[in-house]
């Protein structure tokens, strides 16, 4: 890579700015996860409550999203990053003083998606300063801040057992406050903004078909991570009897892979094409799946979801490299809509675990769902391949690594002889 091409082409601080405000909204987001052991313990919650708890701040994060997309074109990256952290402190003020049952929980889950909306903005921040060639590197380093999980599942099940899991809200807003300091110091909007999108530019985005497939496929790969994210401190409580703290350090080293391969996904999607390394990453994490699936030992079990994490954080990388390509001049839109629809996907994981599991009595058919579905979506990136080879411009194709699968297998044809 040319690093002095990179550093040149566009604004680092605000860079960093974007990756630290993802980083702690992201922590926020996640919070009910690791803590999940400790409210199912004192409310004597089911599986299927569990999962609900976890994956209901997911939910929100794709109902907010769209809306902070479209305040961040109309009001700038800068000042709706701002508004965005300093709502992240209600449901945590809320949370540490008022909730005590499971529906006020799952109320303030719902808030805690405005963390999860961070992503909206904090990628459109970042990217509206560099040009086409270093977007995949870009988004990678901005979306590394999903590492905010990390902080979460490390240190929130050891300040609950020490001070108790309303006080473990009131100490996440510190480090917020602290964000909300240096992103005010070092985020600038980009010069090249554009005009703000009017409703029917949204509207005709939404009627392009491609934009529903990246929402489809970023249901896979964030969806995928954030949902294994919130849940996995759970599953290795549940499924393995690992006490709460150290089920939370378990996570930890699994998505310590999703959240630090994001940017290598960025690179080598920049390298080799968003569209060829997606591919190949959906039909690998369909085989992991099926072996998570069978639900081995314990040591096993980890360096599996450790392989599926770090797939899955480099499918964020290779999703966001594609987007750029096919819309380049309605990105901020975009952001939102696609990664509205990665909260969703990472709603239904939760849920849907913890339902089946509470009628089967354990995770596996569950996880089998999973890998078939990963490896539907293997097909179907397959199949439209041929039709974005077509459809798109050469040089997004070029840059994207899209090839028509119906040319690798078609023969020759035979050579004219006179």
């Amino acid at each position: 890579m040319d690093t002095k091409g990179f550093f040149k082409s566009g604004h680092f601080p605000t860079l960093m700015a974007a990756f630290l405000y993802f980083d702690v909204s992201f922590m926020v987001w996640v919070l009910l996860g690791p803590l999940a052991p400790f409210l199912g313990e004192q409310m004597h919650l089911t599986a299927t409550q569990k999962g609900l708890l976890t994956a209901i701040p997911l939910l929100g994060g794709s109902l907010f999203r769209p809306i902070l997309g479209v305040l961040g074109d109309r009001l700038g990256g800068r000042n709706t990053g701002l508004l965005g952290l300093c709502l992240t402190l209600v449901p945590l003020l809320l949370a540490w003083k008022f909730a005590h049952t499971p529906g006020q929980f799952y109320f303030l889950g719902l808030l805690l998606g405005i963390g999860g909306a961070s992503f909206a903005v904090a990628l459109p921040l970042a990217g509206k300063w560099y040009p086409p060639e270093y977007q995949g590197l870009v988004m990678g380093i901005a979306g590394a801040g999903n590492s905010g999980t990390l902080v979460a599942t490390l240190f929130a099940p050891r300040l609950a057992q020490k001070f108790g899991y309303a006080n473990t809200f009131a100490l996440a807003m510190l480090p917020v406050l602290l964000v909300i300091l240096l992103f005010a110091l070092l985020a600038k909007d980009s010069p090249r903004q554009g005009k703000p999108l009017a409703w029917s530019d949204i509207n005709s985005v939404l009627k392009e078909s491609d934009t529903a497939w990246f929402c489809f496929f970023y249901c896979f790969t964030f969806g995928g991570f954030v949902g294994f994210a919130s849940f996995l401190t759970v599953f290795f409580h549940d499924q393995y009897g690992l006490a709460k703290v150290r089920a939370g350090d378990f996570t930890t080293i699994v998505v310590l892979a999703g959240s630090f391969l994001r940017p290598v996904g960025g690179w080598l999607s920049d390298k080799i094409g968003g569209y060829r390394l997606l591919l190949v990453l959906l039909c690998a994490l369909s085989i992991l799946l099926c072996s998570v699936a069978t639900l081995p030992t314990l040591t096993t079990e980890v360096v599996l979801l450790f392989f599926t994490m770090g797939m899955l954080g480099m499918g964020n990388g290779a999703v966001f490299q594609l987007v750029p390509q096919r819309f380049p001049e309605r990105i901020g839109v975009l952001t939102g809509l696609v990664g509205a629809a990665g909260g969703f996907g990472g709603f239904l994981l939760p849920s849907l675990l913890g339902t089946i599991k509470d009628r089967t009595g354990q995770y596996s058919w569950g996880l089998y769902l999973c890998a078939a579905a990963f490896f539907l979506a293997t097909a179907t990136l397959l199949q439209l391949g041929t039709q974005w080879h077509l459809k798109w411009h050469q040089a997004s194709v070029d840059r994207a690594g899209i090839f028509s699968y119906q040319k690798l297998f078609r023969a020759p044809s035979p050579e004219v002889v006179e």
